[in-house]
């Protein structure tokens, strides 16, 4: 009898899963701006036109609610659209790829779902469950646990129905994750090679990254000195290029995308929250030129912040608020929009309860490993990508979809806890500092959750209405 292993068992447990609502939701289009640039990009470099957006016939599906200053765009083409720097690359040439060999039918957003399912979203679990020795050694049975729990994680199964980047970049993390701590106790020119090239694709992914890059990068070279050249040599070989092409386009230094303008806009506006609100979100987008439209949301966010400092700290509360948010939004847009028609209400709230209580779990499960903690290089890592990826968005702007690309590593100290609650007898005691620590951070976890439901129970009733489903509530 052919014995499978248990990373192939895996692998196709958590593809099946995301598979069977991926077929259910067939002919399920788009709903988000996100999904349609990345979408526009993605057609424009299958067609061989480049890193372009805003082609005439593209802008005749937002002129209702923009009003487009064309004149703003240098070189501006009403065929193929204008060259555009606002994204980062790699996604959207992932998407191209599909696109290439699906047509740019109708079909394309299903095809790209099951490749994204089939070659991004399963992939995580087996990883997680190579991850997971490397930061404890110990249990085959916690590690495979650990699998599972991404394997089945509810939204995880569902975001590959959507077209957007941190399907490629939760990957790519982890992959980098698994190769830099695989490669610390011996560490050679090959393996820190290819730890950099994942970290520079990683970053032309989602640039939200930088932080961490550079934090590891500085980590390393004091830890392994030398021999940690290849990965900034790596690092710096992928992400150079499109940097480059960025400032030939605009005629200055620029990074990998120039969104952080207009991010900063949307987290100090001042009817905003410090999270993505919609009607601000179209203020900026009539610029067409990215350079400029970053420069003028970095100096309105400038001017919010001088206006009324006092907002500052308030802001930054409500961003790790947001972060650590429980997963429901999503699904309030979702049906508020009647893109699933009715549900009966507790159907609904069955839904929503399976969709929220995962994390958390997990999260209180993991604060809980912390009494057990010793320090080690590997930990020392996983803490720094916490903190590294968690800044920008407290400083900038959150949401608790961007906690997901820290959802395996959750799940590896989960169950680690879950463990060592449940048998005792395993090594380690838990210090009383680090208890009280960890207790204060599940006391502030709940405390969150309770005040997010406060805020959002007139929103909840209105769903659990007979027309809940056509609240029409934006993102």
């Amino acid at each position: 009898m052919l014995k499978v292993s248990f990373v192939v068992r895996v692998y196709l447990l958590a593809l099946v899963a995301r598979l069977i609502p991926m077929l259910m939701l067939a002919d399920l289009g788009i709903g988000l701006d996100d999904m349609f640039q990345y979408d526009m990009l993605a057609r424009s470099l299958a067609q061989g036109n480049g890193f372009r957006w805003y082609a005439r016939e593209d802008l005749k599906t937002l002129e209702p609610y923009i009003d487009f200053d064309l004149a703003s765009a240098e070189n501006y083409d009403p065929t193929i659209g204008v060259s555009t720097s606002f994204r980062a690359p790699l996604y959207p040439l992932f998407l191209s790829v599909v696109y290439f060999f699906s047509g740019l039918g109708t079909t394309r957003f299903l095809w790209a779902r099951i490749v994204q399912a089939a070659l991004l979203g399963a992939p995580l679990a087996p990883l997680t469950y190579k991850v997971a020795p490397l930061l404890f050694a110990g249990s085959e049975k916690r590690s495979r646990a650990a699998a599972y729990v991404v394997a089945f994680y509810p939204l995880l199964l569902l975001y590959p129905l959507g077209l957007g980047t941190e399907n490629l970049f939760f990957l790519l993390l982890l992959a980098f994750v698994y190769v830099i701590l695989s490669s610390l106790p011996h560490p050679n020119f090959v393996n820190m090679l290819l730890a950099g090239i994942l970290l520079g694709l990683t970053s032309l992914t989602r640039s939200v990254i930088l932080l961490f890059a550079g934090c590891i990068i500085f980590y390393l070279l004091f830890e392994i000195r030398w021999r940690s050249l290849p990965l900034v040599a790596g690092f710096m070989l992928v992400i150079t290029p499109w940097v480059v092409r960025n400032s030939i386009l605009h005629g200055h230094p620029v990074g990998i995308e120039t969104s952080m303008g207009y991010n900063l806009y949307l987290g100090y506006h001042p009817d905003g929250n410090g999270s993505f609100i919609f009607g601000p979100s179209l203020d900026l987008l009539s610029i067409m030129d990215d350079y400029e439209r970053d420069l003028e949301g970095t100096r309105k966010a400038v001017e919010f912040v001088r206006s009324d400092p006092t907002r500052f700290i308030p802001l930054a509360f409500n961003r790790l608020g947001f972060f650590f948010g429980l997963e429901k939004r999503i699904l309030m847009y979702f049906y508020s929009n009647n893109f699933l028609g009715y549900i009966p209400p507790p159907l609904l709230i069955l839904m929503t309860l399976i969709l929220i209580l995962p994390f958390a779990i997990i999260c209180l499960l993991a604060v809980s490993t912390l009494p057990f903690l010793t320090r080690s290089p590997s930990l020392d890592i996983i803490l720094m990508l916490f903190l590294a990826y968690l800044l920008p968005h407290v400083l900038i702007l959150s949401e608790e979809r961007f906690h997901l690309a820290l959802v395996p590593y959750l799940a590896i100290f989960a169950v680690q806890a879950w463990g060592k609650w449940m048998n005792p007898a395993l090594p380690g005691k838990p210090g009383f500092r680090k208890t009280m620590v960890a207790a204060g951070l599940a006391l502030l976890l709940v405390v969150n959750w309770g005040i997010e439901f406060w805020r959002d129970y007139d929103k909840i009733v209105q769903l659990l209405g007979p027309q809940g489903n056509q609240a029409y509530f934006n993102y």
